[in-house]
C-alpha cells in the first residue's frame, strides 16, 4: 500500500528532544502534518524554528489527563499517534532503595502519558475507520534491567497497554502496537550513570547501541498503512538482546 503523508496528521509525544525530535524531523520531512506534544515550551519553540512547515508545537503535561483531553480537542483529527515521552528517573538503585515518589512520576510519564493521549485519539479513529498507534516501550520492559525498576516496570506496563489495545481495536482499521529499543543514543541515555549505560549495553549482542535512523525506519513502517494486519505486537530493535 502506497504511503501519503501528506495527507495524515501525526501526533508525537516528547517531541522536543531525543526519539520525538528525531521522528518530528522524519516526517515533516515526508510531508506529514506533525503535532509535537511536550511540556518544554522553549524546546518545542526551538525546533519550530528549524522546521517552520508542518511542525506545530503543543505544550502539554501528558501525565495530566485534563490537559491531554483539551489539547486533543483542539485537535481532533488525528491518523497517527506516536508515544515517545518517557523519563527513567533516579537509576543504579536495588528495587527497595527506590523513593516511592520517583517510582510514581516514572509512571505518571512513560505509562500515564501513553494511557492518556491513545484513550483521546483511539475513539475517533475507530469512528474513522483508521489509525495507527505506537507506544516505544523498551527492552527493559521485556527483560527488566536491574537498577531500573521503576523504567523497568513502567515499559512492562507499555507493552500490556499495547496488548490489549490491539486486540480491542483489531477489526476497526486501527493498529496498536509497541516498539522495544535497547540502547540508543539519546539525550535520556547520556544522563543515566556510565555503569548503568555499559550495564545495557553489554547485554547487546551486536555490541553496539541502535542509530536513531534504525528506530525511525521502524517507527516509519509501523505507523504505515502498509502496517494493516500487525496488531498487538512489540517490535524489537534490541540487537539481538530479545528476538521474542
Amino acid at each position: 500500500m502506497k504511503k501519503n503523508w501528506n495527507s495524515q496528521t501525526i501526533a508525537i509525544t516528547g517531541a522536543a528532544s531525543g526519539l520525538g525530535k528525531a521522528i518530528a524531523a522524519h516526517f515533516t520531512g515526508l510531508g506529514a502534518n506533525v503535532l509535537g506534544l511536550d511540556r518544554n515550551e522553549s524546546d518545542l519553540a526551538a525546533i519550530k524554528k528549524t522546521i517552520p512547515h508542518g511542525f506545530h508545537p503543543l505544550v502539554c503535561d501528558v501525565t495530566d489527563w485534563p490537559a491531554v483531553e483539551q489539547a486533543f480537542a483542539k485537535h481532533p483529527v488525528v491518523d497517527v499517534l506516536i508515544n515517545s515521552a518517557g523519563i527513567t528517573g533516579k537509576t543504579n538503585l536495588k528495587s527497595y532503595e527506590t523513593d516511592p515518589v520517583d517510582v510514581e512520576q516514572v509512571f505518571r510519564v512513560n505509562f500515564f502519558g501513553s494511557y492518556h493521549t491513545s484513550k483521546a485519539v483511539l475513539p475517533g479513529m475507530a469512528a474513522r475507520g483508521y489509525g495507527r498507534v505506537l507506544h516505544i516501550a523498551s527492552i527493559a520492559g521485556k527483560e527488566g534491567n536491574a537498577g531500573m525498576l521503576a523504567y523497568s516496570a513502567s515499559k512492562a506496563a507499555v507493552i500490556g497497554m499495547a496488548k490489549v489495545q490491539g486486540k480491542e481495536m483489531a477489526g476497526t482499521g486501527v493498529t496498536v502496537n509497541a516498539l522495544a529499543p535497547a540502547v540508543i543514543q539519546t539525550p535520556l541515555v547520556e544522563a543515566l550513570p556510565l555503569e548503568q549505560v555499559n550495564y545495557m549495553t553489554s547485554k547487546i549482542p551486536m555490541q553496539r547501541c541502535a542509530k536513531l535512523e534504525e528506530l525511525v525506519s521502524i517507527v516509519d513502517y509501523a505507523v504505515s498503512p502498509a502496517c494493516s494486519f500487525t496488531t498487538g505486537f512489540t517490535f524489537d530493535l534490541s540487537g539481538g538482546r530479545a528476538t521474542y
